[in-house]
């Protein structure tokens, strides 16, 4: 066999190596019911229970952060995050978590936040308007 011949396909077997590892360890959105159903990792969609309390004390562990969220059928869980809790959390819109059921909690492993945008319509429009004053 050529030399070519070979690296082709030693090529080829590492780009379905990566595809197969890729498929395989990306997960699943779904809600906090299908995360007690399954074992594995799911992504749950939401939005952060302003009303409970956030529990993050960067002097006793810097790395527990627990909060109550609620998926976007409605159901509340606790979930745990062990890292640092994420700057302007309060603020956000929408929370996106990767994790797993443990028991009745949902343990995070990355949080992706919606924050709401400094550019809303009253603010563009004003702007909009003060320029086209500036311009007279």
């Amino acid at each position: 066999m050529k030399k070519s011949a070979i690296f082709g396909l030693v090529v080829i077997a590492i780009a379905i190596a990566v595809i197969i590892s890729t498929y395989s360890s990306s997960s699943t959105y779904g809600t906090f019911t299908d995360a007690k159903e399954q074992a594995s990792t799911m992504q749950v969609v939401g939005k952060l229970n302003k009303e409970k309390e956030l529990y993050y004390d960067a002097t006793k562990d810097a790395n527990y952060f627990s909060f109550y969220m609620k998926d976007n059928k409605g159901a509340e869980c606790k979930v745990i995050f062990t890292g640092t809790k994420p700057q302007d959390f309060e603020r956000s819109e929408q929370v996106v978590l990767t994790g797993k059921m443990v028991g009745n909690e949902f343990h995070a492993s990355k949080i992706l936040m919606k924050c709401p945008s400094k550019y809303t319509n009253d603010k563009m429009e004003e702007t909009e308007f003060n320029a086209k004053q500036a311009s007279l």
